[in-house]
């Protein structure tokens, strides 16, 4: 089937839900390994916001091991990095708070990536990161 996403698709936690913590530390993702697929598209699901001044920055990052992964060049992304964050500003359920957004990732010759995700507030709402890795080379894709 030409519209079978289910079977061409393969979804994994990056980070579980959590309050991003410390100002500045944030999570660090847990690291995907490509193999085997075109693209991974990062979603990042957000809890109630209510800080105006909360800003939650996204970073991808990709490596040939998974020791050394450094930010990925924007070439490689769709969307942006920025657009997957929240800035600063009016809270609106759907848009700025209780929103999921998302930034994909067009595999190199780098078979490694992650995301993660910091905040400039210390008690910040629950966040999410899942990938969905995309384009598989063999399918139908196992459904563990």
């Amino acid at each position: 089937m030409s519209n079978d996403l289910h079977n061409n698709s393969r979804v994994l936690r990056v980070v579980s839900p959590v309050a991003v913590g410390t100002t500045g530390t944030g999570k660090t993702g847990a690291v995907i390994d490509t193999q085997g697929f075109g693209g991974v598209e990062f979603i990042v699901s957000y809890g109630t916001v209510t800080a105006t001044n909360a800003v939650f920055t996204v970073v991808v990052k990709d490596g040939t091991v998974t020791g050394t992964l450094v930010s990925v060049a924007d070439e490689f992304l769709l969307g942006t990095e920025d657009l997957a964050g929240l800035a600063a500003g009016v809270r609106t359920s759907g848009t700025t708070k209780n929103v999921t957004k998302r930034v994909g990732y067009v595999v190199t010759t780098k078979r490694y990536v992650n995301a993660s995700i910091s905040s400039t507030v210390t008690a910040g709402p629950p966040i999410a990161i899942d990938a969905v890795l995309h384009n598989p080379h063999v399918a139908p894709t196992d459904n563990p």
